[in-house]
């Protein structure tokens, strides 16, 4: 946080070392929450059968509730690239202290709203009867750790905008190692149980929070950038988020259908149909981070102005995005004797699995567009244009997918629905890349 990085020479290889430099932190520091889940899982599990299904209840109400957030890293990343483009770091760390007091005031407004609504919440999602107690127990135990997440995921971007992804990936590991560890003492240990692992969870977010904390501060006083609160600023930073919030919604509202279509075709497809997208997930991380790169390089390009370096990178990231897909959705078909047995060792669940599998894994180049463009234009600050592609994008899945059971279709047929839904979201944003009206220069959009 001493000066602002220069802008490199144009040229293939010097992109790709500045797009590689900051993909591949980012790949490890988005596997964070998941990892939280898996090892609360895998302790959990042991203490008995409620208390695991208490916690996957629990786990998919908070997890959909931090991915509705995201757009507190993407937004505050744009921002901050921007002034860090045009040279003004004071300026670029007050932004981003605007996006972590937002954070704070909205984690504050989703604890009182959780906690408030627990109950009904665990009811909706089918706990039963024997494991809801559990589900409710950790779920209101860790509503007090969200704040600490939406603070990590702002401060996450303002890191992001100062084109560092080391230090966030640090952070994982270090939260990680934590959280594995308050989990085991406290579960075991102290014989809290499942109390137990909630609580070691919600201190590693909270020692994660403190951590940017301490790293933002140290860069505002060293700029001389504010701390308090701005009421305008705060304004401000919320109306650039309320695009990409439709945009996120929008694609949950997509995913979601896509489960409930599946849980109509019956137990097999469901079971095949939440495999294909645990695994959809962990591809989506990998050219994700790709997406994370190019929203901090475009966001600094066009707030220096350079409106031609902004074109060749993002060029350049497609072309790794195109690649890197189909390097992925090779792996999978490769690789699919090996992971299968690791899911199931139904007959008919491995059955329904395998087409819709050289589905997804034929559909990857495009996710890799997909997902590039996507951070190219975040990246812009093209937001409202995001929002209303996803919204199209929404209204040609939706009865496409809903046709699926209606026309007779198995767990191929919706995921070549899905497919669809990824050929739409590559066509808007090329058309909107080569339009070229995101190139949008200046400190600010």
């Amino acid at each position: 946080m001493t000066q602002a990085p220069a802008l490199p020479k144009a040229g293939p290889k010097r992109h790709d070392r500045e797009i590689l430099g900051l993909a591949v932190p980012a790949f490890g520091s988005l596997v964070a929450e998941p990892l939280f889940v898996m090892a609360d899982s895998a302790i959990v599990g042991h203490l008995g059968t409620p208390q695991l299904a208490g916690l996957g209840v629990a786990a998919a109400l908070l997890t959909t509730g931090v991915s509705v957030f995201v757009f507190l890293a993407y937004a505050t990343t744009a921002a901050v690239a921007r002034r860090v483009g045009a040279g003004d770091l004071q300026a670029a760390i007050r932004q981003g202290m605007d996006g972590i007091w937002l954070a704070l005031i909205l984690g504050a407004l989703v604890v009182v709203a959780l906690l408030a609504s627990a109950s009904w919440l665990v009811s909706a999602f089918g706990a039963s009867d024997t494991a809801a107690p559990y589900a409710l127990t950790y779920l209101k135990i860790s509503a007090l750790g969200l704040p600490a997440m939406l603070m990590v995921l702002a401060a996450t971007g303002v890191l992001r905008g100062l084109q560092d992804t080391r230090t966030p990936l640090y952070v994982a590991v270090g939260g990680f190692a934590a959280n594995t560890v308050l989990n085991l003492a406290l579960v075991y240990g102290a014989g809290l149980g499942i109390a137990g692992s909630a609580w070691g969870t919600v201190l590693a977010q909270w020692a994660m929070a403190a951590v940017y904390l301490v790293v933002v501060v140290r860069g505002a006083r060293r700029h001389g950038a504010s701390l308090r609160p701005d009421p305008a600023g705060i304004r401000a930073c919320a109306q650039a988020s309320a695009p990409l919030l439709v945009r996120t919604l929008s694609l949950r509202a997509a995913l979601m259908l896509a489960t409930a279509v599946a849980a109509r075709l019956g137990d097999t497809d469901i079971a095949a149909h939440q495999i294909l997208i645990a695994l959809w997930s962990l591809l989506a991380f990998s050219l994700d981070a790709i997406a994370i790169a190019g929203q901090s390089i475009i966001g600094r390009y066009l707030g220096a102005g350079d409106t031609e370096g902004a074109r060749a990178v993002g060029r350049r990231m497609v072309q790794w995005g195109l690649g890197a897909g189909a390097v992925l959705g090779l792996l999978v078909i490769v690789t699919r004797p090996l992971f299968i047995p690791l899911f199931t060792s139904d007959p008919a669940v491995e059955a329904a699995l395998l087409p819709a599998l050289l589905v997804l894994a034929v559909s990857q180049p495009i996710a890799g567009i997909v997902f590039v463009l996507d951070g190219v234009l975040i990246g812009a600050g093209d937001g409202p244009y995001l929002a209303k592609a996803m919204l199209v994008t929404l209204a040609v899945f939706a009865p496409a997918a809903l046709l699926v059971p209606a026309l007779g279709g198995g767990l191929t047929m919706l995921w070549c629905a899905i497919t669809l839904m990824m050929l739409v979201r590559m066509v808007t944003l090329q058309l909107r890349a080569r339009s070229g009206l995101w190139l949008v220069t200046g400190a600010t959009r």
